[in-house]
């Protein structure tokens, strides 16, 4: 069955270019839904249109950071109640929101049947995108793997924390090993300054570089801010904010950069191939 919807899905429109990235870290409390939403929504001040999928099926809280008020989420996908374009919400700037569930466990641990439901949903939408976010959920779950192999570019966003480097080594060490990922993009996060961000990507790539074949990027140092804090008691973005801030000036770059990533030409740079790459993520996992 799942076969035959990767085959369905090889048919759809090949104009649907988009760039897919998963921004993922290992470790919870790192700052990743704050650099997901921030990135997101710089870029659709550039013009973009964006869409973020909170693939944090079990503690979803990307509508909660922006004070969105939802009624249907990714549970109602699955269980065939609603289609993945009538539980979007819009955020800011017209970004759109794929929101999980909070709080509920058995959206934790999928069927492979629910799984395809997930995919198919995919296949299925509507809404025109440019780039899609994926926000996945803390730690090495399946699911986490799965979205990151099916991205075109994976942002592994750390913090000067030695739990953090250790996570996201195992979690490059993972994907790298036994998925053959080898290009990875490094976000140092809450920095004191470029300096010590340099610092915090020299110390992970040692590591990398002596036990694993990867190739490591840092593409962004993103300083402590306290306007951050504020931001999120506000529940707004900081780049709205406070756009002038250190970080807000750094995500904002960020942004700029990503948009610059090449999409892959064949097979990989549109949705389906998003798709038929979590296919293929859940039959070798089988």
């Amino acid at each position: 069955m799942i076969e035959d919807q990767a085959s369905s899905l090889r048919k759809m429109n090949q104009s649907r270019l988009i760039k897919v990235i998963a921004v993922t870290g290992g470790k919870g409390g790192v700052g990743k839904t704050n650099v997901t939403l921030n990135t997101a929504i710089a870029m659709a001040k550039q013009g973009k249109k964006v869409m973020v999928l909170d693939a944090d099926l079990g503690l979803a809280n990307v509508d909660v950071m922006l004070g969105l008020r939802v009624e249907k989420n990714l549970s109602h996908v699955l269980s065939g109640e609603c289609t993945l374009d009538e539980v979007l919400v819009t955020g800011p700037h017209g970004i759109k929101i794929a929101p999980a569930t909070s709080g509920t466990q058995s959206m934790t641990e999928l069927s492979p049947t629910q799984h395809a439901g997930l995919i198919r949903a995919f296949s299925e939408l509507r809404s025109q995108i440019d780039v899609l976010i994926v926000d996945t959920a803390a730690g090495i779950s399946d699911m986490v793997l799965s979205f990151s192999r099916a991205s075109q570019d994976i942002l592994v966003v750390v913090c000067d924390e030695p739990t953090s480097l250790t996570d996201a080594y195992a979690l490059i060490k993972i994907l790298n090993r036994d998925h053959g990922i080898f290009r990875f993009k490094i976000v140092a996060n809450m920095v004191r300054d470029v300096r010590e961000g340099q610092e915090l990507f020299s110390k992970l790539s040692k590591v990398t570089g002596r036990f694993l074949d990867v190739a490591l990027e840092l593409v962004a140092t993103i300083p402590f801010d306290e306007n951050i804090r504020r931001a999120v008691r506000k529940q707004t973005a900081i780049v709205d904010a406070f756009p002038s801030s250190p970080a807000s000036v750094a995500i904002s770059q960020l942004a700029t950069k990503a948009m610059t990533w090449p999409i892959p030409a064949q097979p990989g740079g549109h949705l389906e191939f998003f798709v038929e790459q979590l296919i293929a993520s859940k039959v070798a996992g089988r």
